[in-house]
């Protein structure tokens, strides 16, 4: 099951065990037992603090097994394969249930130990997808912490009955005692924040405490991360708040045009950034979205950031870094069959549509690209742009284009997304031609029109443009003295990872200036 190269490094890392690690296998004739058999064989070789048995006669999933230790029956469980992107998961569940801490800010830990309530967690992934670990990872080890919490991480490709069943159609999709919890992308402190039910008090209450920052940088991807090293580099006092650091590159998968960097991932880049940051002394604030900007009273004076979780946060200056999202298509049924046949991340969802039929709205670059990827997957894709052209790389059209099952239509507007209540079914377009509407039968429709930025709690603090994007000068001025933006989110032009990191490090450069060069008010 595990090549070589896998034994030697898993070996290596087992080695990092401080107790013993049991796995209990419940398994059945077939094949997909026969190789996590082979693999938990193989595990179990590779360190004498690990040992492995079997008990078939445990009502539960098959096959499926728990990482535990040795006279404990909790801690997380895999059902199916936890290879491909799952591989690290296993990894690191082994590792923790075997006493190697984990880099989680020990708050959040004691507070995963804490929870007083029975919490059983199912999480449905595929092998493909690179969003699933982050949520399999946090809810493992609040099961390896917490006794009272278990966790069973279900490779939907394998229990294909039940993503049928449960009409899952998203990964990684989270179910707690039996009901829809979430689905995509979680940290465990979004994870723990959602159970926790007094944790946004207690979050407000903590951040109120904190002294005003000379700058507060409000988002936490490319641009505010390098706001934030340069900021912390001057040695001024820096906060750096967000929902979730890395923001949008945690939704890529590969990146090769990041200078220095050939070849990297999203998810291990918002890593190295957050790896740099912690480097320096900034004060990072996960887990929390701005919703108001309260402007100073007077120049010089303290600028103020609402949080939803009801904090206020007061700087001398503020750099919005807040990035953009995907851009929805605005049509009846889209926010209904949200995560039931509406997706937008072809790499996570594409093989839980294996066999059928899909579309695509969008053809520039992302939209052609996740065609030609979903071509290799499903039965049929279609395509529709609103265009007259696509706008995708001449290769990509010309590849798309050579496929037996891809369909492309021009001057087509989606007016609807069509469901039967818990799935989609269709949708209707509009040919722009002749204004004639068609409908097309399919299971999925995958979104891939753009972005829009993440500034609606800007409203009237400072000026934006018909698309909401901040107007910002060349030092990344805002029209609010103090204010200044990078980024996605602002009027500059080409929406890159580097151009995003640069515009954050000029931002930072401009507010310092800014500071040495203002009388405080306050």
């Amino acid at each position: 099951m595990l090549d070589t190269n896998l034994k030697t490094q898993l070996k290596a890392y087992l080695e990092k065990l401080t107790k013993p690690v049991e796995l209990i296998a419940t398994l059945d004739d077939g094949a997909k037992s026969a190789e996590i058999r082979t693999l938990l064989t193989d595990i179990a070789s590779l360190s004498e603090k690990v040992s492995f048995r079997e008990e078939n006669d445990r009502p539960a999933r098959k096959p499926s097994f728990l990482i535990t230790n040795p006279g404990s029956q909790s801690g997380p469980r895999f059902a199916g394969s936890p290879m491909g992107h799952e591989f690290t998961s296993l990894v690191l569940a082994l590792l923790q249930t075997g006493g190697h801490p984990s880099k989680e800010a020990q708050s959040l830990l004691d507070q995963v130990a804490a929870l007083d309530s029975d919490l059983h967690f199912e999480t449905y992934y595929s092998l493909s997808c690179h969003n699933c670990p982050d949520v399999v990872q946090a809810l493992n080890l609040m099961a390896i912490l917490n006794p009272r919490i278990s966790h069973t991480a279900i490779d939907g490709g394998m229990f294909q009955n039940e993503i049928t069943d449960r009409n899952v159609m998203g990964v990684p999709a989270v179910y707690l005692n039996g009901k829809e919890f979430g689905q995509g992308r979680m940290s465990l402190a979004e994870i723990v924040g959602k159970v926790d039910t007094n944790a946004d008090k207690r979050a407000a209450e903590e951040l109120n405490k904190r002294d005003a920052y000379e700058v507060l940088i409000v988002g936490s991807g490319p641009a505010g991360a390098a706001a934030a090293i340069y900021s912390a580099r001057k040695g001024i006092r820096t906060g750096l708040m967000g929902e979730r650091f890395g923001g949008q590159v945690l939704d890529t998968v590969d990146i090769e045009n990041y200078i220095s960097v050939p070849k990297t991932e999203g998810a291990k880049l918002a890593g190295s950034l957050r790896a740099h940051v912690d480097d320096y002394d900034v004060d990072v604030i996960d887990t929390q979205s701005a919703i108001k900007l309260i402007p100073a009273a007077k120049e010089g004076g303290l600028h103020a950031i609402e949080t939803a979780s009801g904090a206020v946060l007061k700087s001398r200056s503020i750099i919005i870094a807040t990035g953009a999202r995907w851009r929805n298509m605005g049509v009846p049924g889209e926010e209904q069959y949200r995560t039931k046949g509406v997706t937008y991340c072809p790499h996570c969802d594409g093989p839980l549509f294996k066999g059928k039929r899909t579309a695509v709205i969008g053809g520039g670059n992302s939209g052609v690209e996740a065609a030609i990827d979903l071509a290799g997957i499903v039965e049929h894709v279609t395509l529709l742009e609103f265009a007259s052209e696509m706008r995708a790389d001449k290769v990509l059209q010309d590849k798309l284009r050579s496929l037996k099952n891809v369909d492309v239509i021009l001057n087509a507007q989606t007016t609807e997304v069509k469901g039967d209540g818990s799935k989609v079914t269709g949708l209707t377009y509009i040919d722009r031609n002749n204004q004639s509407s068609h409908e097309i039968a399919l299971s999925g429709i995958f979104v891939q029109i753009g972005l829009l930025p993440n500034t609606g709690f800007l409203e009237g603090a400072v000026e934006r443009n018909r698309m909401g994007e901040i107007i910002i000068d060349a030092k990344c001025e805002t029209s609010l003295k103090g204010v200044f933006a990078a980024g996605d989110c602002t009027t500059v032009p080409y929406k890159q990872i580097i151009i995003a990191s640069g515009e954050g490090a000029k931002a930072s450069l401009s507010a310092f200036d800014y500071l040495i060069r203002t009388k405080p008010a306050e």
